[in-house]
């Protein structure tokens, strides 16, 4: 088979494993290799010389593999931390995935490459969380210098015409049934939540449109029929629907509560305030009291309407002193109280021939509710606006952009007016 061969036999075969220089030669003391200039002498744990590398003049004998292991660092005689300056690398941060609404001390804003928007297939350009793009400032709109008289920022020939039309088909409703008139209340509730849901969309979020349109139309038509009980039910339905149609997207992606907390608001804005006209309406359906609501309703429309006119031309007459110049630069302090004039003497004007509303003190009141709401309705909704870096919801209405435009201070105004008539009860 194979012969086995033996390895000869030498005396000094364990030394001839000891260490040898490159040349193969055999060191003076028969000890330690050397590799050239570049590194010296080598020692090994059995070697009986000094070593040759250490870490300058003032440190001792490095220890070596065969000493058993203690656990600690090797130290300088000073006790000096040779590697207190030592940081280990920190792991990269990682952006969460998920979108953040508002403002961010940690400038999320300037998102890395890969940002949650192109997740959504969105433009990268575009910032949700502020509603501005990247990279630029936010524009602070003037129509025109204030207290100049100036430009007031709409075709006003276009703005008075549609405004007439509208009233004309307002009051043809009011004169033939109060049905008719919550048909209008519905068609304006609706084209308001879609041009709400429309412009969010467009802007990068992602809310639930369907279940928001179904619950902002069901609210009027709940409070119509039903009353105000019904009303809580049908939020607390909507936001079910809601937060049920994001249990079954794919991921965090979705962005469940950023778009739920936009539905919900829309719900809550458009779908609720805007039912207290059906509320109110709800009562020229009593035998008895089958003026009240439609009364009450006109004198409403009547006085947001005077108050809008007022506050526009005193405003940019004389107006100097902004309500709040980072949402409208345009509203001033001046306008507000040239539009709370306005609306009572507007309100005393038709209040006269009107059967329900007819003191001083019920003009009074109700000129308050509207001199107050009307504007805050008005900057809330601009500052909806200006979040989203957009001048209109939409551009429906000629002169007036879109309906949520037109309609915002009744928003305000209704909850607010129909409390006022339970408690002053103008028809007793």
């Amino acid at each position: 088979m194979g012969v086995a061969h033996a390895l000869p036999e030498r005396e000094d075969m364990t030394d001839d494993w000891k260490r040898r220089d490159d040349t193969g030669n055999r060191d003076a003391e028969g000890y330690g290799t050397d590799f050239g200039d570049d590194f010296g002498t080598v020692q090994f744990g059995d070697d009986a010389v000094e070593p040759v590398l250490s870490f300058g003049d003032d440190t001792g004998p490095l220890p070596h593999w065969t000493e058993p292991a203690t656990g600690e660092l090797p130290s300088t005689e000073d006790d000096t931390d040779v590697w207190g300056t030592f940081q280990e690398p920190s792991e990269p941060t990682r952006r969460p995935d998920h979108i953040t609404i508002g403002t961010d001390p940690t400038d999320e804003r300037r998102r890395a490459s890969r940002d949650v928007t192109t997740d959504f297939g969105l433009d990268p350009s575009r910032d949700i969380t502020g509603g501005v793009p990247r990279g630029r400032a936010p524009q602070v709109r003037r129509s025109g210098p204030r207290g100049t008289g100036g430009s007031t920022g709409r075709d006003m020939p276009t703005a008075v015409t549609t405004g007439l039309i509208l009233l004309a088909v307002f009051l043809g409703a009011i004169m033939w049934r109060p049905a008719a008139v919550m048909l209008i209340v519905v068609a304006v509730v609706a084209l308001a939540a879609v041009e709400f849901f429309s412009k969010v969309t467009e802007k990068g979020y992602r809310p639930a449109t369907f279940a928001g349109l179904l619950t902002c139309i069901a609210a009027p038509l709940v409070a119509y029929w039903v009353g105000d009980e019904g009303l809580p039910l049908v939020l607390a339905f909507g936001f079910l629907a809601t937060s049920i149609g994001f249990l079954g997207a794919s991921s965090v992606q979705s962005g469940p509560m950023p778009n739920v907390a936009i539905s919900t608001m829309a719900m809550t804005w458009i779908g609720l305030m805007g039912s207290f006209a059906a509320l109110i309406l709800r009562y020229s359906v009593n035998g008895g009291l089958a003026h009240v609501g439609t009364d009450t309703l006109f004198m409403i429309v009547i006085g947001v309407i005077a108050n809008d006119i007022g506050g526009l031309f005193v405003g940019a007459s004389v107006g100097k002193t902004p309500l709040r110049e980072w949402v409208s630069p345009n509203k001033t302090i001046e306008g507000a109280i040239g539009g709370a004039i306005a609306t009572l003497v507007a309100l005393v004007v038709v209040g006269s021939q009107n059967g329900t509303w007819n003191s001083m003190g019920e003009w009074i009141a109700l000129t308050i509710v509207i001199a107050v709401m009307a504007p805050i309705g008005d900057l809330v909704e601009s500052m909806f606006k200006r979040n989203l870096d957009v001048k209109d919801f939409g551009s429906l209405i000629a002169g007036h952009g879109g309906v949520l435009d037109r309609f915002d201070g009744f928003l305000f105004v209704l909850p607010a007016a129909y409390y006022l008539m339970l408690v002053m009860q103008p028809w007793a």
